[in-house]
């Protein structure tokens, strides 16, 4: 393989292109280590240990150290790695190292995430936030039946008629089709919505 380019893109770091295509971000140091130099050629050996060594090493301490920030998503742990300029095989290896320690889990992420959210969102709210991180539907729907219930969605209609300082003695008919409507755009089932109203001032 040919060094066809070596860009920079910070003070002490440069991009690597073989074969006219970008390759992967080394240090100046490990430049020199490596001989790599613009219109050098590069060992399939080379390549390896700049690989393994160098790139997979790095990935790993860059997906722990996420990790340790905040719990991630494998979709979210992705992009994260491939934003730093992270080979796509490398950055697939780095998170199947962290899987293997049980480090991300998206099935454990999305339950909780579904707990942390079940008393003030609807389901469908929180399905479609976990769809945007990069969780599967099966995924979802496998926590949904671990932790949720037809309680869990009218305490959340609960918490937000309290919110709204609903009082179903003094409420005009216009109001009360608003608010039907509001909670319908929340994703809020109407059967639900109206039980827990024609119910409220008995559970308040």
């Amino acid at each position: 393989m040919t060094v066809t380019g070596l860009e920079p893109c910070t003070k002490t770091k440069y991009k690597v292109y073989l074969d006219g295509e970008f390759a992967f971000v080394l240090y100046k140091g490990e430049l020199t280590r490596f001989g790599i130099r613009e219109g050098g050629e590069i060992q399939d050996g080379t390549a390896e240990k700049i690989r393994s060594e160098v790139l997979l090493k790095r990935a790993k301490l860059r997906a722990m150290h996420l990790l340790e920030d905040m719990d991630r998503t494998e979709a979210a742990l992705r992009d994260k790695l491939l934003q730093g300029l992270c080979p796509p095989d490398i950055a697939q290896e780095a998170i199947e190292y962290v899987r293997s320690f049980g480090y991300v889990d998206d099935a454990r992420f999305a339950e909780n995430f579904i707990r942390s959210r079940q008393g003030t969102r609807s389901r469908r709210e929180i399905r479609a936030a976990l769809l945007k991180k990069g969780v599967s539907a099966e995924l979802i729907d496998q926590a949904f039946e671990a932790c949720y219930d037809e309680s869990s969605e009218e305490a959340a209609i609960r918490r937000l008629l309290q919110k709204k300082k609903f009082d179903p003695g003094h409420i005009r008919e216009e109001e009360r089709q608003k608010l039907y409507a509001h909670l319908a755009r929340k994703g809020f089932r109407y059967e639900t919505v109206r039980q827990v109203i024609q119910n409220y001032e008995y559970d308040a």
